[in-house]
């Protein structure tokens, strides 16, 4: 059997367009949920496994956090894709009869302004090609789904408008997990963009334990991308980071802070170290960095 890459959703998704531009050589697993997919990697059912993670409109993705600290998979590469959402509906349907727009929560956030502008009452679904799958069975003229262009040719809709994200630069990040860390050492040519260390940590209950956690980082001139919170084990003391840094382990400023990281920090679990993504420098320039 063909290795496979799992990933969230149905055939047409923007999580299988990301299959296809990255690993075409792999076979695309679609799954129900984000849970499925980590399984399938995690058992070998499937080799790896494409999880998106963050969008530059519509934030991050819901639940992907909840699951990086306890699945056995590491990062091993990162890839940027510009999202690019079309209105479809059945064959003969019309965009001034269109009464609802059915698409994944993130997608419908990321075409608010279309929606309202034609007064498209919006629904949420599992995923954006499994709307389009929907649209397509029901037949219905005034119904329409919010997905990638590859849905329309998969389930044979037509498309009423194109692009009609809000904002030019919607792009989403995904992370490509496998079982096995990737092998890389500072010198890989495969880091010549440089490299991202990512990691998830609690802090120890003491005074200040944050501030004195990410300190090392500030002295030792280490450049941190990402720092996100979130409630863990229904206890609202208990707080979990997820962090990215620019560098490799073995930078000594990088080692440096991540030992001073772990005295202040009751657990650390690395989740992976791998190449930035040329992208990285185009969305510095977004931003004015």
């Amino acid at each position: 059997m063909k290795p496979r890459i799992a990933f969230q959703g149905e055939l047409g998704a923007n999580s299988h367009i990301a299959c296809a531009e990255t690993r075409p050589d792999l076979e695309p697993m679609p799954c129900a949920t984000f849970e499925d997919v980590f399984q399938a990697a995690a058992t070998g059912e499937a080799e790896l496994a494409m999880i998106p993670v963050e969008n530059s409109i519509a934030g991050r993705v819901a639940d992907i956090h909840h699951l990086l600290p306890t699945s056995p998979l590491s990062i091993l590469a990162e890839h940027f894709m510009p999202i690019r959402f079309q209105l479809m509906a059945p064959k003969g349907a019309q965009l001034d009869g269109i009464r609802t727009a059915r698409s994944h929560i993130m997608a419908l956030g990321q075409c608010r302004n279309f929606l309202r502008q034609h007064g498209i009452l919006a629904r949420t679904t599992a995923d954006t090609a499994g709307a389009a799958r929907e649209v397509a069975e029901e037949g219905d003229p005034a119904v329409a789904a919010i997905a990638p262009a590859m849905a329309a040719e998969v389930y044979g809709l037509d498309i009423l408008a194109r692009d009609i994200e809000d904002a030019a630069h919607n792009t989403t990040r995904f992370v490509i997990m496998g079982r096995d860390p990737e092998p890389f050492e500072k010198d890989d040519p495969a880091g010549a963009e440089g490299w991202v260390t990512a990691f998830v940590f609690r802090v120890r209950n003491v005074p200040s334990a944050l501030y004195k956690a990410l300190g090392g980082f500030a002295t030792n001139g280490v450049n941190m991308t990402k720092l996100e919170s979130y409630q863990v084990g229904g206890a609202f003391s208990a707080t979990q980071f997820y962090s990215e840094v620019e560098g490799h382990p073995e930078d000594p400023a990088l080692m440096r802070a991540l030992d001073e990281l772990s005295f202040f920090s009751s657990e650390i679990k690395h989740l992976g170290v791998f190449p930035a993504h040329p992208y990285r420098k185009t969305a510095a320039r977004l931003a004015g960095g």
